[in-house]
């Protein structure tokens, strides 16, 4: 059996990390799985790209370009520019030999350029199964990659909070609609990595004609793992330290007014604790935590690892997300995780068994949480429980073989 897993990127981002350990984790398990990307950064066996030349990455460029300027043109504010997708330019993949050979079409995360609605059709109308594993809520909704408080996707989207001038007829009801129209013909079953977004596609009026499976994201044991690396990374291995990966102070969904209250709230620690950050950070953003702060800034894929390891608890006070890879990541590595009660965060937490699930909205909670691991006397067996759960859930060939009986079934 052929697979080829489509995705926008190659490995930036959190969804083309997980497509990207998924192709990797089949082929372990002996499965004839490729990667098409729109263009790859690096060189890799099985991964071929659809821009490969100079002139070619220049017009995948322009896509991305042309749809945002579009959006741009419709958006209620500029924050909102890259958290929602119209599909309204892209490439057609379904001449590509890659998916000619196919068996199955697994798509990934396709958006900002690289599929259209139109290049869709063009891939359902092989007639291939297709699976579509959702990384967000953008596969049902009008263009959002989340709603927020709205809930118009569950009977037609329209009147869209993310447009300057919503309305009946707006591009969310266009997009809406047209989605609506190909999945009606497609040969489509979606997977979600949470239970939550699988429930909302369930629900939603576009998909709820769909099977729907929750596989989790896969995560290589071999790369994470328990290890002390404080002094690698130059943090004070007499202190306790508090991660928060993938810093973005700009982006109110990452939560980090949360963070940044909750650490104010700690101060009675402030010698024996300290904040450890890396990601794409704001220095102003960090000089008022009450704790001390070490920055790594942006870091190789090995370094990232390092940094889990280092920790002794990460905090992940997104308002909104599906199934971050980040939390399996510091699980894996025997960190424990607080986070609030939103998306599929509470599926990969278990509550006081491997870390705290704090009520959303709650810098209070989030203490709790990090006050709940750092002062617990069980701690080696907190942090061996978080291992232990990641390698009976995410690990590599768990994941692999629920996507291949999947596959066997649309087959």
């Amino acid at each position: 059996m052929k697979v080829v897993h489509v995705s926008t990127y190659h490995r930036f981002g959190g969804a083309a990390i997980a497509a990207l350990r998924l192709h990797h984790a089949l082929r372990l398990e002996g499965v004839d799985s490729a990667l098409l990307v729109q263009d790859s950064d690096r060189p890799e066996s099985d991964v071929a790209a659809v821009a490969e030349g100079f002139f070619s990455k220049k017009i995948a460029f322009g896509r991305f370009v042309a749809e945002r300027l579009y959006f741009s043109l419709k958006e209620k504010d500029k924050s909102l520019r890259f958290h929602f997708s119209p599909l309204w330019t892209g490439t057609d993949i379904s001449t590509h030999p890659l998916i000619q050979a196919a068996d199955i079409i697994h798509l990934h995360w396709i958006n900002f350029g690289f599929l259209s609605l139109r290049s869709l059709e063009k891939l359902f109308s092989l007639g291939k199964p297709v699976i579509w594993t959702m990384h967000d809520m953008s596969t049902f909704t009008g263009g959002c990659h989340y709603s927020r408080e709205c809930q118009h996707y569950l009977t037609h989207c329209h009147h869209c909070p993310y447009l300057k001038h919503p309305s009946t007829t707006d591009l969310s009801y266009r997009v809406f609609e047209k989605k609506s129209q190909l999945f009606q013909k497609a040969n489509l079953t979606l997977v979600s990595p949470s239970k939550w977004l699988a429930d909302l596609a369930q629900h939603a009026a576009s998909t709820r004609h769909l099977p729907v499976y929750a596989i989790p994201n896969p995560i290589d044991l071999q790369v994470f793992k328990p290890e002390n690396t404080k002094d690698e990374l130059g943090l004070d291995p007499h202190k306790k330290w508090i991660l928060f990966a993938g810093v973005n102070t700009q982006d109110p969904r990452k939560g980090f007014a949360y963070f940044k209250a909750a650490t104010h709230l700690l101060t009675d620690h402030a010698h024996e604790w300290g904040v450890v950050v890396f990601g794409k950070t704001s220095p102003e953003g960090l000089n008022d935590l009450g704790l001390e702060v070490k920055s790594l800034g942006s870091l190789p894929a090995h370094e990232v690892t390092k940094v889990y390891q280092a920790a002794d608890v990460m905090v992940v006070p997104s308002l909104e997300d599906n199934y971050p890879n980040t939390v399996i990541e510091a699980m894996a590595c025997g960190t424990p995780v607080v986070g609030f009660d939103t998306g599929g965060i509470p599926e990969q937490i278990l509550h006081l068994r491997t870390g705290y699930v704090a009520q959303l909205h709650s810098a209070e909670d989030l203490v709790r949480g990090v006050r709940f691991v750092l002062e617990n006397e069980n701690y080696t067996s907190l942090s061996e429980e978080n291992v232990k759960i990641v390698a009976q859930r995410n690990a590599f060939e768990i994941v692999a073989r629920q996507y291949q009986r999947l596959y066997d079934k649309c087959v």
